[in-house]
């Protein structure tokens, strides 16, 4: 974990049991970070916790020995006559992604604790998830959907569960899993009878009003955000159509010649698309999305972290958590739709003290996401402009490659890629999205 700031409060200095303590020491983790200090210090007590706290400041950390330190505490409850298998503690996330990088994370730090944990995500594994949670789950960490289809089968149930885990609150809310969680809440017990934690990279209005309502009194702990520092990030924004897309995204790699680069998307469909342009165009490239397998994901950062790739290619998903030293270039090959992953994204280069570039393409599909983006940083993106001596003049054919993933349904909505001859032109030409944020 790349955490530059840590509180002054060491992981010795919390009351944790020794089978948890010796497990953080040996992960080589002592001092805490802000919010694994102020939230640890309430939940060890048994006190519900509505946290504050931006990806990648260590919150999974901060649950996850809240949980274990509860469950150890705590008896362990018998099956019962149906034979079916009690969940102790459930941990609820927006995507596969962030799913399996929990249950990674309570794989090496509750190790010496004797505790099970099982995963439930869908689009692959069913077979071998339900057999999981059969065998005996202390923890089940999921997303809602599939651990819904589980509990209706009747694999577990939840009348014993002693604790709850809300993680990335307000993205479930965003991505519509709110009629989810409140149908695994309601089969809970009472929020008296169990610890229950929230965290969220903002306590809006609507994430507040849930707590209040599946929770025990919740103590709020918020650790605001630190900003990156743009001013060692050239930034630009370009308005290409989408048909010039892909020719100044070759053409800038081609000019700029970055050493190592990361290029963001915004579907896993145009991640696939770049990644066959750059191998028909002769760039080392690799990508990874949510679908892409753990291990085969891991192997494929080592080697770009390596040197082993030029470039790149990530969803915002499989992007989470993401700590890759030199990288000096970021291409947003789509605007996000959120500003605060706009900043995440342009953060993965000037790391350290160095210094980076961003280049975003403002295109006919996500243009209109630019003023809120500009406001949430505080300042304008200098524009750039789409020249013929940035679009690559010789595009070669896309290369199709064999794709080692999690089998997943196909999604027709998805568009974007290369279809012909960019035009040689300014490029974007709808209504400039600046004039709405004078």
């Amino acid at each position: 974990m790349d955490i530059t700031h840590l509180s002054k409060t060491k992981f010795s200095d919390l009351a944790l049991l020794p089978e948890i303590q010796s497990a953080v020491a040996e992960a080589g983790f002592e001092y805490c970070t802000p919010i694994q200090a102020e939230s640890l210090k309430l939940s060890l007590q048994g006190k519900d916790i509505a946290g504050q706290a931006q990806t990648g400041t260590g919150k999974t950390i901060a649950f996850l020995l809240a949980a274990f330190q509860h469950l150890m505490k705590n008896p362990k409850p018998n099956k019962n006559s149906r034979n079916q298998a009690q969940v102790r503690f459930i941990m609820l996330a927006p995507t596969r992604e962030l799913a399996i990088q929990i249950a990674k994370d309570a794989e090496l730090l509750g190790k010496n604790t004797g505790l099970k944990v099982a995963l439930a995500y869908g689009g692959t594994g069913y077979d071998q998830q339900q057999k999981a949670i059969e065998q005996g789950a202390d923890i089940l960490i999921g997303t809602p959907g599939r651990i819904i289809d589980f509990w209706k089968k009747k694999i577990f149930n939840l009348h014993e569960c002693q604790g709850l885990v809300l993680d990335e609150a307000d993205r479930m809310l965003d991505l519509g899993f709110i009629q989810d969680i409140r149908f695994l809440l309601r089969r809970l017990p009472k929020p008296e009878k169990r610890l229950s934690m929230m965290f969220s990279a903002t306590l809006s209005h609507r994430v507040m009003e849930l707590s209040y309502e599946h929770m025990n009194q919740p103590e709020k702990v918020e650790i605001k955000a630190e900003a990156v520092n743009t001013k060692k990030i050239e930034q630009s924004v370009y308005y290409p159509a989408n048909d010039e897309k892909i020719p100044l995204l070759l053409g800038l790699i081609d000019k700029l010649k970055p050493a190592r680069s990361i290029v963001f998307v915004n579907t896993k469909r145009n991640a696939e698309i770049i990644e066959d342009f750059m191998r028909g165009n002769d760039i080392k490239a690799v990508m990874i999305s949510g679908d892409v397998r753990q291990n085969k994901r891991q192997s494929l950062l080592k080697e770009f972290a390596s040197g082993k790739h030029q470039v790149l290619i990530a969803t915002d998903v499989a992007a989470r958590g993401l700590h890759i030293d030199d990288v000096t270039h970021v291409f947003n090959y789509d605007l996000p739709q959120v500003a605060e992953d706009y900043v995440h994204r342009i953060g993965r280069t000037a790391r350290a003290g160095a210094s980076g570039e961003a280049h975003s393409f403002a295109c006919e599909d996500t243009a209109f996401y630019l003023p809120e983006i500009e406001t949430y940083i505080g300042m304008q993106v200098p524009m750039a402009s789409v020249t013929s001596d940035l679009l690559l003049d010789d595009v070669k054919p896309r290369k199709r490659v064999t794709r080692d993933r999690v089998p997943h349904r196909p999604n027709n909505n998805n568009k974007g890629g290369y279809k012909g001859k960019p035009r040689q032109g300014s490029g974007y030409k709808g209504k400039n999205p600046r004039s709405n944020n004078k």
